[in-house]
């Protein structure tokens, strides 16, 4: 009969998400998640599986704790008229705000999408599927602050806001104000 658990998952997947987030999977070491988490290896092992798994969890996190909480309002229905505006400008404020994780590491998905840990088909998938959520909530966000315009136009609009929110990621860590500077563009184009 094995022990029982002794700890909080929601907390321990939290704590490795940061490590993760800064570091990257192939960056994150087993001691430095046994540091994070404070969990032993074994039990990491015992109760993720392998680093991978606590891998996996912590981007279910990151999707359902970070990513989705900030595009809700562009989900709703109806949406407002106003929110991908305050997206891009809330996600400007969080790029800009030294000493936040944005500002520091950018966005996990899209770091994992240029580190070798995207060579994974399962990792390859869940990056896609990010960038298409995304592209959906900024494309129902372009169609509520035009609504007289085209659906092409809006498509149009949701393509180049999240390229450039995507090259605000993963810009951000190096060049902070290119970032920003990119976010400043997407919303340019938004108030035209």
């Amino acid at each position: 009969m094995g022990r029982a658990q002794t700890f909080e998952t929601d907390r321990v997947v939290r704590a490795a998400l940061g490590v993760f987030w800064r570091s990257g999977y192939e960056g994150a070491s087993v001691p430095a998640l046994e540091a994070a988490t404070g969990l032993n290896r074994s039990s990491i092992y015992h109760a993720f599986g392998s680093k991978r798994g606590l891998f996996d969890a912590a981007v279910g996190a990151y999707l359902d704790g970070v990513v989705r909480p900030r595009l809700a309002p562009l989900r709703a229905d109806p949406v407002a008229p106003d929110a991908i505006v305050d997206y891009v400008t809330g996600l400007r404020d969080a790029l800009g705000r030294a000493g936040e994780i944005q500002a520091e590491a950018g966005c996990l998905l899209v770091n994992a999408s240029g580190a070798p840990i995207a060579r994974d088909a399962a990792v390859r998938r869940v990056v896609v599927d990010y960038r298409a959520e995304l592209r959906a909530a900024l494309g129902r966000g372009a169609a509520a602050r035009f609504p007289d315009r085209p659906a092409t136009e809006h498509d149009r609009l949701a393509e180049v806001c999240t390229a450039l929110v995507v090259s605000a990621f993963a810009t951000v860590r190096v060049d902070p104000d290119g970032a920003l500077a990119a976010l400043d563009a997407a919303l340019d184009l938004l108030e035209s």
